[in-house]
This record gives C-alpha cells, sequence and structure tokens, in this order.
C-alpha cells in the first residue's frame, strides 16, 4: 500500500521556514530605496527592494543556498545538477563554491553571454556549464536527463519548499524595513518562486498589502494557469525577459500563487524598456529585463487601475541586473515608444519642389528623433519619422496638422514590423536621383536646427535623401541628398560655402556608390 501524499505546506509552516531560512552566509539584506522620480511621474510613493545588489545581481541566490544549505552530507559529495536562464546558475554556482561540492549547470542557449562567463566564475573549477534547448523549459529537461544519467541532486530554480523558503527572505525584510501603511507589493514572475515566497510571507503577516503579479505577455504561464485553474505549459515564450521566460511553473508556485496573489498585470517590451530607463533615473543601476517588471507593471498599474487613488505606497522588486551591455542599444530605442513620448509615423508627400520644406515647416519646433526619406516616385515620397512628444495626445494633434497640409499619415507607433525592421531600412537606388550629391552634415542638437540649414538653400535644389536619429549627443549627423537644378550646380556650391555648418561631401563614397546610388 503506497504512503499518503504529504499534506500542503501552510503559511504558517512558510512563515517558519522564511524565518529560519540559511540566505545570509552569502546574500546579503539589500536596500528598500525611494524612487522620487518615479513616483511622481506614477503619481505613488514607489519604493524599490533592491535585489539587483545581490553579489549575483539576482535573488536567486537566497533559495538557491537554502536549498543546497540543507542537503545531507552524501548528497553533497554527489553533486547538484540545475537548469537556469543565468540568474539561478549563478546561485547555485557561488552556493557550490561556498559549500565545497560539484555543480553541474543546465543552461538555455539564449542565455546571456554575460551570465554565462558569470556563471563560470562564481563557481570556479567546481562548475561545468551545459548549454542546451531555447528557454528554461528545454534546459530543464535535459537536467532531469543527467541528474538520472550521473546521481545528482536536482536543485529546482523554483518549485521548492526551500527555495521558495529562501525567496521569502526578500518579504521578510521589506516588512521589516517598510513598517508603516504599506498598499502593495510588484513582483516579476517566470517561474514563480519568489512571488509563492513573498505572498506567503506578506500573507501570513499583513493580509491587508495587494500582491500584483507582473508578466510579459507573451510568457504569461502563471497567470494563465490560474485563470485555467491548473497548470497550463506554453509552447512558446518570449525571450526579452530571458529571466522570466518559463513555459511551465511549477505545481508548488502555482498552488501559492492561486490562493495568495491579488491580481495579474501584464506588460510588453516597450513598457519594459520604459520602465529599465525609470530605475536607472532614480538609482543610475541598469537592472535586466525581468528586474525592470515591476516597475512596469506598476505604470501601467497606476495608469489603468489606480486612476482617483493617488498616494498609495507601493513596493517593486527589482529582482536582477545580469544585463548585456549591448542590449542597451535596444533598450534605448524602445523606452521612449514605452514611455508613450515618442511617435513614429509614415508620411507621405507630393515629390515636388517646396514639400520636404513644407513638411519641415508644419512639424515646426517639435523634437525629431529620427527621419529617414530616399526618393523612389516621380509623384510621391514616403518619409519615416519620429517624433518626441509630451503628452499622448501631442501625437494626434501633429497627425491632424500634417493631414490639414493635405499629407497621408500612418500611425507607426505600434507597428512592430516598422518597430524592428524598416526604420533601419529606409533607403536604396533609384534611378529619380540622377545628379544627386551626398553631404554629412553635423547639426547643433536643438529644436529648429534643421529649418534654419534647409531655409537658405537655392530653391530649385530637391533634397533626394534625409537620414537622422538622435543619439543622445549634443550634436546630431546628418545625411542628405542634395539635386541641384540641371546646369546650376554654382548655386549650390555657393551654398554650401556660407553654411557655418561642419559638411562633409560623400558623392564618392564606395559605400554610397554600392547601397544608395
Amino acid at each position: 500500500m503506497n504512503a499518503s501524499a504529504p499534506e500542503p505546506l501552510s503559511l504558517q509552516d512558510y512563515l517558519q521556514r522564511i524565518l529560519t531560512a540559511r540566505v545570509y552566509d552569502v546574500a546579503r539584506e539589500t536596500p528598500l530605496d525611494f524612487a522620487p522620480q518615479l513616483s511622481a511621474k506614477i503619481g505613488q510613493n514607489m519604493w524599490l527592494k533592491r535585489e539587483d545588489c545581490q553579489p549575483v545581481f539576482s535573488f536567486k541566490l537566497r533559495g538557491a543556498y537554502n536549498r543546497m544549505a540543507r542537503l545531507t552530507g552524501g548528497q553533497r559529495a554527489r553533486g547538484v545538477i540545475c537548469a537556469s536562464a543565468g540568474n539561478h546558475a549563478q546561485g547555485v554556482a557561488l552556493s557550490s563554491q561556498k559549500l565545497g561540492c560539484r555543480a553541474l549547470i543546465v543552461m538555455p542557449v539564449t542565455t546571456p553571454q554575460v551570465k554565462i562567463d558569470a556563471v563560470q566564475s562564481f563557481g570556479g573549477s567546481q562548475v561545468q556549464i551545459v548549454l542546451s534547448g531555447e528557454s528554461y523549459s528545454d534546459a530543464y529537461q535535459h537536467a532531469l536527463q543527467l541528474e538520472r544519467e550521473q546521481g545528482l541532486t536536482f536543485i529546482h530554480p523554483f518549485d521548492d519548499p526551500d527555495v521558495i523558503a529562501g525567496q521569502g527572505t526578500v518579504a521578510m525584510e521589506i516588512l521589516r524595513q517598510h513598517q508603516g501603511p504599506l498598499d502593495a507589493i510588484f513582483v516579476a514572475v517566470g517561474g514563480g518562486g519568489l512571488i509563492a515566497g513573498v505572498s506567503a510571507y506578506v500573507k501570513a503577516l499583513r493580509p491587508e498589502v495587494r500582491i500584483i503579479a507582473v508578466q510579459m505577455a507573451d510568457s504569461n504561464a502563471m497567470m494563465q494557469s490560474v485563470e485555467q485553474d491548473q497548470v497550463v505549459e506554453l509552447a512558446d515564450v518570449g525571450l526579452f525577459s530571458d529571466g522570466t521566460a518559463v513555459k511551465k511553473v511549477g505545481s508548488e508556485t502555482w498552488r501559492l500563487a492561486r490562493s495568495l496573489v491579488d491580481e495579474f498585470i501584464t506588460v510588453d517590451t516597450d513598457e519594459v524598456c520604459a520602465a529599465i530607463k525609470d530605475i536607472f533615473q532614480d538609482t543610475r543601476s541598469i537592472v535586466e529585463p525581468a528586474g525592470a517588471l515591476c516597475v512596469a507593471g506598476a505604470r501601467k498599474y497606476a495608469q489603468t487601475r489606480a486612476q482617483g487613488q493617488p498616494g498609495q505606497n507601493w513596493v517593486g522588486i527589482t529582482c536582477g541586473a545580469n544585463m548585456n551591455f549591448d542590449r542597451l542599444r535596444f533598450v534605448a530605442e524602445r523606452a521612449l515608444l514605452g514611455e508613450g513620448r515618442e511617435a513614429m509615423l509614415a508620411v507621405t508627400i507630393p515629390e515636388a519642389r517646396g514639400s520636404f520644406r513644407r513638411l519641415c515647416q508644419r512639424i515646426g519646433g517639435a523634437a525629431i528623433t529620427e527621419f529617414n526619406y530616399r526618393i523612389a516616385d516621380p509623384k510621391e515620397a514616403h518619409i519615416f519619422i519620429g517624433l518626441g512628444v509630451q503628452h499622448p495626445g501631442d501625437a494626434q494633434t501633429l497627425q491632424d496638422d500634417l493631414r490639414a497640409e493635405g499629407f497621408g499619415v500612418i500611425d507607426l507607433s505600434h507597428d512592430d514590423l516598422a518597430k524592428e525592421h524598416l526604420r533601419h531600412m529606409v533607403g536604396g537606388r533609384t534611378a529619380q536621383a540622377e545628379g544627386e550629391r551626398l553631404f554629412r552634415v553635423i547639426f547643433p542638437e536643438r529644436p529648429g536646427a534643421l529649418m534654419r540649414f534647409l531655409g537658405g538653400m537655392p530653391s530649385d535644389c530637391n533634397i533626394t535623401l534625409f537620414h537622422y536619429r538622435n543619439q543622445g549627443a549634443d550634436y546630431a549627423r546628418v545625411l542628405i541628398g542634395i539635386q541641384p537644378a540641371p546646369g546650376n550646380e554654382a548655386a549650390l556650391d555657393d551654398w554650401l560655402q556660407t553654411q557655418q555648418l561642419p559638411w562633409t561631401e560623400e558623392s564618392t563614397n564606395p559605400s554610397y556608390k554600392l547601397f544608395l546610388r
């Protein structure tokens, strides 16, 4: 006769496990920092629980060490194995070094190199890394196979009571550090270990505090599992927030989330990029996408669910900072869109001399973030424009103004194809640019500089190419093609000599001849 299954752990069981968790041999109590700029922006009092300040730059160290510190001597002697998108792996690596046991770590092939390098440096010679699969779930299956083959002890990244208890010490610190009124805690969710531990501790002691789970819209396995009242497995997950890219949550983390989490909210890539910028503005630290989910969720919650309820006290757990440096280019590019402070438009104007100038006049002093144009059709010109706006309504006002001028306008601000690809592909060869000359010009980065430059250009010159992207510097670098009127090149040369802006002619550049001429 089979033994009966053990009773599920109660809140009191978890409270005791959290209070006695062994985490501070390797982890530190992280700060709870008030975020003044973010608070002013969302109209709520926002504190950041800085788990990005851990030795491994992530909360994952807490759960990994608590689990491994409780292994028997025989288990440690045989060694451990884990599957991880990177942060849990670093926790296991550092724990293995501290406890003196071998660790085999399976990571998805999509794991950022910064995390792979960190795992090796934390674990040294005691750690062996195996890359397998596209996501955590794929790596997990391979790790289970290696566990059986080599007799290792599996250290689960989230679905284990000792791991959950270790992560719950984050909440223990929050309630000790913020003993006044607290309305909500925003928690990023992948497999659910952090939110399970946080919600168990908070609901045991402060049940009035709302626990709000934040997930990527394309990796929301926990939300779907709670909604369907069963653990579901996603066919695919988005990989931008690799730390939360989990196809299937744990059965124990699901059990706790189902009964303890108050609300779920999902965010997209642009919103997370904006949140990374928000955190940087207040802390001068750069978190990874998973680490910014809490702020992205809080921003969206303030806009959609907490209207008319300002001044609440919220905490967001910035759970990781293992960001690949190269990814910052993408984050900076998408942050303005995520804040609702950039509009991307496709504008169609007549392909006639003077139309380009009329467009610039209509745009006026608006902050241009990107401007791409290449002559291609004898009747119509299609121009890709990025514009900085202060308020969401400003973008619509500008569109109305452009249409009143007779220009065609399409809003591309929510078009992923345009944001990810087309903005970088405007250009190409054309027979319409006969006699074109190409120039690189450096503009001071301030409104009106372009109009002043164009104002004195000979009226019979035609602009055939224009490319500009805001790089966040004091000066803007612009590429411009100018087609002088037949037989009147001297007027263009005379005008150029009067310009005080630095410019260089590139009409003989080999790359121009290959791709644009």
